[in-house]
């Protein structure tokens, strides 16, 4: 899934993140009210994990806005607010759950999974800004009504850009993730395969760092 995690707590965000990650989801992070909101309004979220204290706009005050504009992506609210006051308000807003702080990564995992049930949210495909699908599964990108079925290497380089959206990647790290040590293949391998998927998915989705590397934004 798609997932925008809302937390300004910088240790505990990497700690969700990095679970999420390993858990095949796509991550984007906001330390603050009005940066998730901007995530939002620019991509498509399967799921909204909100932290209600952080700074300039709170989660309750995001999900109020959210729901008046008629945003229906699902929201959970992980929050240190733990009386029953603050529970109903976060459901009369209108989350689909309310997780107390501190909690297990394994609960929060069982939750997004029932939310998920509920709302028929299929976990192995992406859907892109640009409307684009890609089937982890079938390791297909389906554009209208067309389909492409990847080459693996071209599919495990997006999978790993989808897993770390918004951060840049650089050659020897996408390297050392997908190849094995004795199979490294050069820089302009890499390159060429992430020039067939910008030719696929469209040029604005990566983003080249002169010296950098690459980062996704889809």
């Amino acid at each position: 899934m798609n997932i925008l995690l809302l937390e300004d707590d910088i240790i505990l965000s990497e700690l969700i993140e990095e679970f999420l990650l390993a858990q095949g989801h796509s991550v984007t992070v906001a330390y603050e009210g009005y940066e998730a909101l901007e995530f939002i309004e620019k991509k498509s979220f399967d799921l909204l994990l909100l932290d209600v204290g952080v700074p300039n706009l709170n989660g309750f005050e995001l999900l109020t806005y959210l729901k008046s504009t008629s945003v229906t992506t699902p929201a959970i609210y992980i929050t240190s607010l733990s009386s029953a006051k603050d529970v109903e308000r976060g459901f009369q807003i209108g989350c689909d759950d309310y997780i107390k702080k501190p909690f297990e990564l394994k609960e929060l995992q069982v939750r997004i999974n029932y939310v998920a049930k509920m709302h028929k949210i299929d976990r192995s495909e992406y859907r892109f800004k640009n409307g684009a699908l890609y089937n982890f599964d079938l390791k297909v990108v389906k554009i209208g009504d067309k389909e492409y079925t990847l080459p693996l290497k071209e599919a495990q380089i997006l999978e790993y850009f989808l897993q770390n959206s918004n951060r840049v990647l650089s050659l020897d790290e996408l390297s050392s993730n997908i190849w094995e040590v004795q199979e490294a293949p050069t820089y302009a391998t890499i390159r060429t395969y992430i020039k067939n998927l910008r030719k696929l998915l469209g040029k604005d989705l990566f983003t080249t760092l002169k010296g950098m590397g690459y980062r996704f934004e889809g």
